[in-house]
């Protein structure tokens, strides 16, 4: 993937040689900025107008905020202090106000002098802070403030950045305030001039974008709202497009490698195995099968994303495209992100193949392969055996965790590699099985985690998607509602009493925890656990949310006389396993879990979930939950049990979880919530996403469009030779680990 060189990118000159070593500090650290490209591509957060006020009523609670507001009233208070000089402290309380409410300003000791001259009433100012609660009502405690002066001459700033109508406020932080980031980008604006532009020529006048330089200066000194309009838009196709061609340029080096074409025999195991099957197999999935086969049948190895709602049988598509390698003389791996979901996968794999399992034993099927299970904690004898029947070739499908990546695990013919919940994998892992074949295998990337159309096009823009969207026939429909243990706790009561029924009908329950329980989280220290209860969780008598606290709770108390096994990560995995076979078995009446059951455990019989601290969990990882129910004949029962109040966002995200199961729709929803993270990068939280002003949401037309430029431009010029400010631009988005990150996609 050598290119051509990129131009030299003016603005990769450091901040501390514009900026001085103290400010260049401050930012590296706490923004993560070093250069002055950097600095010019920090948008603001959005824009403030002179004459108007921010909404003051929506404050966040805990986070670091920057509002524009005016003083209404300023008091300065005289206390009585054995910490002050002369015995008498000092606190100046300033409320100010924007019209949609109000928040007090508190100032103490030597701190009220200059605030108490600067902020009379009528003032108009920027203030900085964290937003507490103090006698139940908002403050920010010593804020940081600026000014603003109605005429520009008066003000201590140089006259442009008071010129415009619209104040920047740019993501900030208590080391860092967005007027002085502001200052900042009015020292470093002349050199947006210089900004190397990535679109090419033809792009940017088709499309009539603005020129990169031209955007910059409008995104950060915007004088109307159509400048703001201007800039974000060319933005957003800068990032859109040099994203796309990062991926465009992947996959068109995947179609360049070999693959061996893997194509079922007409009368093999994958034929034998379609005529035991006791029902038909839906339309989506002899669909999304058939363009597996056809990938299988090329020779390029296959890279496809298989995305479907939790139940709707993708395991089921995954293993004839693993029965179809087999039969042509390939083996095929299947990867699970823990030894509970590859147990499980293993056990049911085994029992739908009955016979066509046994290859090799006696009573096996002419046509039979030998299925093996490879996981850590296995044991010497039936590790090494699994090992040797995976290198002979013995073994035509081996279901395993990441142990099946070591480097003592060699294939006879690796033919397919299959990647279960894709997100929980990070991308060395699925390049090391993937080296293992002789040459490169074909590989399906499943998750039931519905992905928006965008998030696919971004995220997984180097696989090909299939998505199934109908659930099999035969199962049944899952209830869900929200039980608001604070404001009615009988309603939680009446859970216990619906779980009850339950099992009285002949059915199985699950609970979920958020926690696995005191002596566990304690390391088995009790006084290490006797500390971990907040003191609000004590002054509320909550019900304990941890697994082997409800646990007990459950047993003794609401749901005596039931059998109850507890569940979770901590538990060695063969105890693990007999928890979970006893429970498939219908041996234990309700089985108390963490998320350890979220993927891949399939008990027809269990009709009802009861979720403790609901709103503890995501939007996505709670719609997998809910999926463990329901997989039966019988109708399925989610309660999402919480003690947030109704006008919280929290409880707001459980009501929009119990008014649908579409998947997809829950998934913008909770793209919605959590914002994109980074796009490229593994790292899910922490890292500055590297899309700034692109919303993989709010536009999705943009995306599709840059992807069909980008991949217009890569199939007339692979190596970007006629494109260097191209790829100047994909040198800044791909730092080394997100070119380790594409490349090993």
């Amino acid at each position: 993937m050598d290119l051509v060189p990129a131009l030299k990118e003016p603005l990769h000159q450091p901040l501390k040689s514009v900026l001085g070593p103290a400010t260049a500090k401050v930012m590296a650290e706490h923004l993560g900025l070093h250069t002055v490209g950097d600095l010019l591509h920090h948008y603001p957060r959005r824009y403030e107008e002179r004459g108007q006020l921010t909404h003051l009523a929506e404050l966040p609670m805990d986070e670091h905020v920057t509002v524009v507001a005016q003083v209404a009233d300023a008091r300065l208070h005289t206390f009585a202090s054995s910490r002050a000089p002369r015995g008498k402290g000092q606190r100046l309380e300033v409320t100010i106000t924007d019209g949609s409410g109000r928040i007090q300003l508190v100032f103490f000791g030597n701190g009220v002098h200059k605030p108490h001259k600067d902020l009379l009433p009528g003032t108009r100012a920027m203030f900085a802070g964290k937003v507490s609660v103090f006698n139940r009502r908002l403050q920010l405690a010593h804020p940081a403030y600026e000014l603003l002066h109605g005429d520009p001459d008066e003000a201590d700033e140089p006259v442009e950045t008071w010129a415009g109508a619209l104040i920047p406020l740019y993501p900030a932080t208590a080391k860092m305030e967005s007027w002085k980031i502001g200052k900042a980008i009015q020292t470093v604006l002349p050199s947006a001039q210089e900004a190397i532009d990535p679109l090419p020529d033809t792009l940017r006048e088709g499309r009539g974008l603005v020129s990169l330089p031209e955007a910059l200066l409008k995104i950060h000194r915007p004088r109307t709202q159509a400048d703001i309009a201007d800039a974000r838009a060319r933005l957003k196709w800068d990032e859109a497009f040099v994203l796309q061609v990062a991926l465009a340029r992947r996959r068109h080096a995947d179609a360049q490698l070999p693959a061996v074409p893997r194509e079922p025999s007409p009368d093999g195991l994958l034929t034998s195995f379609d005529d035991r099957l006791p029902f038909t197999l839906t339309e989506g999935q002899q669909k999304v099968s058939k363009e597996i086969f056809d990938d299988l049948a090329t020779d390029h190895p296959m890279h496809r994303l298989l995305q479907g709602e939790v139940g709707s049988g993708k395991t089921m598509v995954a293993l004839r495209a693993m029965l179809a390698v087999v039969d042509a003389g390939g083996q095929a791996a299947m990867l699970a992100p823990t030894e509970v979901l590859a147990q499980q996968h293993h056990r049911s794999i085994v029992e739908m193949m009955g016979e066509l399992a046994e290859g090799g034993m006696l009573g096996g099927a002419e046509t039979a392969t030998k299925v093996v299970l490879l996981t850590g904690s296995m044991g010497m004898a039936g590790r090494r055996q699994a090992l040797l029947d995976l290198v002979t070739g013995e073994a035509g499908i081996v279901i395993g965790t990441h142990a099946l990546i070591e480097d003592k695990v060699q294939f006879h013919d690796l033919g397919l590699v299959v990647v279960d919940e894709q997100h929980r994998f990070g991308v060395e892992q699925r390049d090391a099985l993937r080296g293992k074949g002789k040459q490169p295998p074909h590989l399906l990337v499943m998750t039931a985690t519905p992905i928006p159309r965008t998030v696919a096009m971004t995220v997984f823009g180097d696989l090909e998607t299939s998505v199934l969207d109908q659930l099999p026939a035969g199962r049944s429909p899952i209830a869900t509602h929200v039980v608001p243990a604070a404001d009615k706790p009988h309603f939680l009561a009446r859970a216990w009493e619906r779980v009850r029924e339950e099992v009285e009908n002949g059915h199985q329950a699950y609970v979920v925890c958020p926690r696995i329980g005191d002596d566990a989280d304690g390391q088995g220290d009790p006084k290490k656990a006797a500390k971990k209860k907040s003191p609000e969780d004590e002054a509320e008598k909550r019900p304990p949310l941890a697994v082997l606290d409800v646990a007990d709770q459950l047993a003794k108390g609401p749901l005596q006389g039931l059998s109850v096994e507890v569940l979770h990560g901590r538990m060695h995995p063969d105890d693990k396993d007999a928890v979970m076979r006893r429970f498939a078995a219908g041996d234990t009446d309700v089985l108390v879990a963490t998320t350890v059951i979220e993927v891949g455990v399939n008990v027809p019989n269990a009709t009802a979930m009861v979720i403790m601290d609901a709103d503890r969990f995501g939007v996505s990882q709670l719609h997998q939950l809910r999926g463990r129910v329901g997989r039966g004949s019988a109708p399925g029962l989610c309660l999402l049990v919480t003690e947030m109040p109704e006008a919280s966002p929290a409880r707001q995200r459980l009501t929009a979880v119990a008014s649908t199961t579409d998947g997809f729709e829950l998934s913008r929803i909770d793209l919605e919530q959590r914002r994109e993270g980074d796009v490229l990068g593994q790292a899910q939280s922490g890292a500055r996403s590297s899309l700034r002003v692109l919303a993989v949401i709010e536009d999705e037309e943009v995306i599709a469009e840059a992807r069909a430029e980008a991949t217009a431009v890569v199939a007339a010029d692979p190596e970007l030779t006629g494109f260097p400010g191209l790829r100047t631009a994909l040198d800044a988005l791909l730092d080394e680990e997100r070119e380790q990150y594409l490349e090993k996609g």
